[in-house]
This record gives C-alpha cells, structure tokens and sequence, in this order.
C-alpha cells in the first residue's frame, strides 16, 4: 500500500514540477546506495548486541529462571 501512495505522490510532482520528479527518480537509487553501508552496519550492531546479552542472559536460562 505504501508503494502505491508513493507511486501517486511521485506522479502528482511529475505533474506539478517534472524537473524536479525525474531527479528525484536518478537520485533514489543512488540515496539508497550511499545508505545501505550504514544499514548493514546497523543490522551486525543489533546482532552483536543481541549475542552479547544472550550469553549474559545464558546462565540464568540454564538455571531455570524466567524467559526474557
């Protein structure tokens, strides 16, 4: 759903400023290329986050303590 609306607001500023719709459509691709590195490296901070409090949390899960 959101694509669509997306797709309907891209097409009411090709309507309105076509100059300024065509670059955002170059420039998007290219956004997202310069962001993906940080987006990567946001997932592998969640994940060393995640293992760190796993094995805090590991003994007492084997100690039968209640699950977080």
């Amino acid at each position: 759903m959101s694509l669509l609306i997306a797709f309907l607001l891209w097409c009411g500023l090709l309507m309105l400023c076509w100059p300024l719709a065509l670059l955002a459509l170059v420039l998007l691709p290219v956004l997202w290329l310069i962001a993906l590195p940080f987006r990567l490296a946001g997932m592998v901070i969640a994940a060393a986050f995640a293992l760190i409090r796993a094995l805090l949390f590991l003994p007492a899960r084997l100690l039968g303590g209640r699950s977080v």
